[in-house]
């Protein structure tokens, strides 16, 4: 077995005085992919900066394999002093790797390179930073949330791209059908302490309940034992004082293992204020158009939407669904085409950005506008504090500003909000973001036992799945497709996933006339630019690598080197062993595009 990457052994830490990791071991092995799960709070991004070398635990020790290269993500990029996106990437190189890399992930993933960190949008600071980190490829990338502000196109095209690379991955992230396609291991940080297994994540919810149920089951033999032993004390002591001191003490140990248990978190109780049933049809649009400026963001769409569907809206950033759902909704109006809403419309709103959050107000503020102590739910008064723990909430946070709120707890926060206002119409705008598992589990129930209809922008595939009736997607140049079914039929009936393209190819008028010009006929293939520059460097690189192979030889030839020094030997040997696979996949390459050169120059 090889040894590992990077190795944690016995990490603890303690904030205001509640441990948050209490004797934490994790071990990644090359080419290994971990998903690291846990509930909000439970110190996962901590883990992953002590990991990273950023953060420094109370006790414990971390271990790099010498040689390891590690990136790591983090889910608030620091720009520092960089003037562009690009020049940010390319500071994540170090000497001698190729710069060419950060140019192409930079245009790969929709950026110029040019960008001014400062003016940057959250999705364009993400695929920076995935720039940055993926472009030295690293023997280890540490990711936090990498899907997060990332549209559905541009998920899928990392999932295949880090399923194509040998890195090992440890992942913490929301998107289920992410960590299902990439995990090969789980860590469930649970409590302060990690549990493993060797099966990716779509193994782990049946074995997490399977560990609850088991610790259950043990701490109900502990009650009954500590009833067992205090029963004893009172009616069967015995004259034989050293056997009593001793089960005394046993008793005092249950009682004290009892007292130090930590129970799981609570489940958060989603539940919509429902108004009366709205009329059975509740949108229909004929026909609508919108544009701004040149630009088409919805052409001649039609739809009808009826009392209790669930439709789905999917697309690139930037292809037009909040302005599509706004349309809809009749928050703004078709520039042509008719949307009639139905009778009895009670529409619940929540906004993925937060803003309507004030971010210096308390918690208790944000919920009860400020007046008071109540807050109206489902047109009924209810205490702040009662409402707060149906959303996992301490009663302790009701005074928390806002601005200090973990993205997870605004995402909790945002839900509860708009859950109070009584609908039979819910438009959620990526309701995912930020939230754990577990919540996410509840959000499905409740959804799906809501009697009223559900507009849902997401870019959770796992989760359009789970709830969507339709699904709404861009097809280019403002048409727009409606499939029945989830996320997976529309891929199905589309025979396709989403174009990375979609969003771009909504230009200006006088660009698709230009397009339209070009010849009809299919040009020629040629090598692409990546193609070429693999052509001409892969050479160079399988020198370097067999110079690096006679000389990790060389040392391997001592023959008195196992015996003299251990570590030496086993670093040395993993080394050649990656050398000689990299020197294989390098060589075959190379004689993969010489021979496409070949046949496209006597083509």
């Amino acid at each position: 077995m090889a040894p590992p990457l990077i190795q944690l052994k016995d990490i603890r830490l303690t904030f205001g005085g509640t441990p948050l990791l209490n004797g934490v071991e994790l071990n990644v092995a090359p080419s290994e992919r971990v998903c690291l799960i846990g509930r909000n709070g439970s110190g996962k991004s901590t883990l992953l900066k002590i990991a990273a070398g950023t953060v420094e635990p109370d006790g414990g020790t971390r271990f790099v394999q010498p040689g390891a290269t590690v990136r790591y993500l983090p889910q608030e990029p620091d720009f520092g002093e960089h003037k562009t996106t690009l020049a940010y990437v390319e500071a994540g190189l170090a000497p001698g790797d190729d710069t060419y890399q950060a140019r192409y992930l930079v245009e790969q993933l929709g950026l110029t390179g040019n960008e001014n960190p400062a003016n940057v949008s959250g999705g364009e600071a993400r695929r920076a930073a995935l720039a940055r980190v993926l472009a030295p490829s690293p023997d280890i990338l540490l990711l936090d949330e990498p899907t997060n502000h990332l549209d559905l196109s541009t998920i899928e095209w990392l999932e295949k791209e880090l399923d194509s690379r040998r890195s090992a991955l440890v992942i913490i992230s929301h998107d289920r059908r992410f960590l299902t396609n990439l995990s090969r291991s789980t860590a469930w940080l649970d409590r302060g302490r990690i549990k493993q297994i060797d099966r990716g994540f779509a193994s782990f919810e049946s074995w997490r309940d399977e560990v609850l149920a088991e610790e259950e089951r043990d701490q109900h033999k502990l009650d009954r034992k500590i009833v067992d032993e205090e029963h004893w004390l009172r009616h069967g002591v015995s004259g034989r004082r050293k056997r009593n001191v001793k089960r005394l003490g046993n008793l005092h140990a249950l009682r004290d293992q009892r007292r130090n248990y930590r129970g799981t978190a609570g489940t958060a109780s989603l539940a919509a204020s429902e108004a009366e049933q709205s009329g059975k049809l509740v949108i229909e649009a004929k026909g609508i158009t919108k544009t701004f400026g040149e630009r088409i963001i919805v052409d001649n769409f039609s739809t009808r939407i009826q009392r209790g569907d669930r439709l789905g809206i999917v697309g690139p950033n930037g292809a037009g669904k909040t302005t599509l759902v706004n349309l809809l909704t009749g928050g703004a109006e078709p520039d042509s085409g008719i949307v009639r809403l139905g009778a009895n419309l009670e529409t619940a709103t929540l906004d993925q950005h937060r803003e309507s959050l004030d971010p210096k107000s308390t918690l208790a503020e944000a919920l009860t506008g400020g007046r008071g102590d109540q807050i109206m739910v489902g047109g009924k008064p209810k205490h702040v504090v009662g409402y707060m723990k149906d959303f996992l909430f301490a009663q302790e946070q009701r005074g928390t500003p806002v601005e200090v709120l973990s993205g997870g707890e605004r995402g909790r926060l945002m839900l509860a909000r708009a859950l109070a206002k009584p609908s039979n119409l819910l438009v959620l705008d990526e309701p995912t973001n930020d939230l754990d598992l577990e919540t996410l589990d509840v959000l499905e129930d409740m959804l799906g036992d809501y009697e009223g209809t559900v507009i849902l922008i997401s870019h959770d595939r796992y989760f359009l799945d789970r709830i969507v009736t339709s699904v709404i997607a861009p097809e280019g140049n403002g048409k727009w497709t409606e499939y029945a079914g989830g996320y997976s039929d529309m891929v199905a009936q589309r025979g396709a996933d989403l174009s990375r393209e979609t969003a771009k190819a909504q230009a200006p008028a006088e660009k698709k006339e230009e397009r339209s010009a070009a010849p009809a006929s299919a040009p020629k293939r040629k090598l692409s630019f990546n193609e070429k520059h693999a052509l001409e460097t892969l050479p160079k690189k399988m020198e370097t690598l067999q110079a690096d192979i006679a000389k990790l030889q060389r040392v391997l030839d001592d023959p008195n080197l196992y015996t003299s020094d251990r570590k030496k030997f086993d670093t040395t040997s993993a080394a050649i062993a990656k050398a000689h696979e990299e020197l294989s996949a390098a060589e075959e390459r190379w004689l993969e595009l010489e021979m496409l050169r070949e046949e496209i120059e006597q083509a």
